[in-house]
């Protein structure tokens, strides 16, 4: 089990805490669009470089939300986490960043806006 695989499952509050005030703080802020298949979704991420990690929140249709870690172990091989966010994660979610994904998934087109926008 990876240390990612552990923080999601003890810590996902914290993490997508971390994003969401990551987020915030930007100026701007990129809330984009994207879809595989017949999936699509609403996303902002966070890339910490030095670690090889991206850690985003997506909303996809139904209102369903999850956090998303990709990040490369020490032999350069690639996983990825995905973890449904529960309704107590999402009650962590600023309105005003429910908002802006949920008109970026329903127009779906990226947006770019001032991060403190989003934490209203």
């Amino acid at each position: 089990m990876s240390k990612y695989d552990d923080l999601v499952k003890t810590n996902s509050a914290d993490l997508i805490e971390k994003l969401v005030a990551y987020v915030v703080s930007k100026d701007p802020v990129e809330v984009l669009f994207n879809f595989l298949d017949e999936d699509q979704w609403a996303i902002i991420s966070m890339h910490q470089y030095e670690e090889d990690t991206e850690i985003s929140l997506r909303l996809h249709l139904n209102d369903y939300y999850d956090l998303y870690i990709g990040y490369y172990d020490d032999e350069d091989e690639f996983f990825e986490i995905e973890h449904p966010l529960t309704a107590e994660e999402k009650d962590l979610l600023p309105e005003g960043l429910k908002k802006v994904m949920k008109r970026v998934l329903d127009d779906e087109k990226g947006m770019r806006l001032s991060g403190n926008f989003l934490s209203r």
